[in-house]
């Protein structure tokens, strides 16, 4: 009796999926759009100048052109780490960051403008900054020049949240009928 033995082709692992840059832009278009619904691109300028703001607070017109900066190079640190292989350690919990970090970026101006709330604005800010920090950690484990890309935004919150939670003091916040602190 004779016995033949079936052999099966060997296995090939599928490579990993390819993000492209228009993934990347995808993102950055979502996330922008959904930031204009409640004031368009340049927020409502004349609230945040008739806001009483801390010493060294930026001009309104520098916000549009320095978050242009953040997010094309967030999106190209976050289109490097969506390209390591998915089984590697720190991939996911960095994706996850960003994908939180994105949604706190969209809702910056509805809660900021839209509601005119300067303690939720503020609230906001300093969660991106300690999303965008904890990212800054882990996709410095993958991907230094991710890492680096990822500063300029870490700088900028930094310079954010002060202004931002020093703004939310000296404020009425519409929504949350809080007055401002008086001296």
């Amino acid at each position: 009796m004779t016995t033949s033995t079936v052999r099966s082709a060997p296995t090939v692992a599928a490579p990993a999926r390819r993000y492209r840059w228009w993934h990347a832009a995808a993102v950055g278009l979502a996330a922008n759009a959904v930031s204009a619904l409640p004031r368009g691109f340049t927020g409502d300028a004349a609230f945040y100048n008739d806001l009483d703001t801390p010493p060294g607070a930026p001009p309104d017109w520098l916000f549009p052109p320095v978050w242009a900066f953040n997010n094309a190079t967030s999106l190209w640190s976050n289109l490097r780490i969506a390209n390591l292989a998915p089984g590697v350690p720190g991939r996911a919990p960095a994706l996850a960051l960003e994908g939180a970090d994105w949604v706190l970026f969209a809702s910056f101006s509805a809660l900021f403008f839209g509601l005119r709330s300067p303690v939720l604005g503020a609230a906001v800010t300093v969660a991106s900054l300690g999303a965008t920090a904890g990212s800054v950690m882990l996709t410095a484990r993958l991907d230094r020049k991710a890492a680096w890309a990822l500063s300029p935004r870490l700088l900028w919150l930094a310079y954010a949240s002060y202004v931002a939670t020093a703004t939310a003091a000296r404020n009425r916040d519409e929504l949350l009928g809080r007055t401002r602190r008086r001296p």
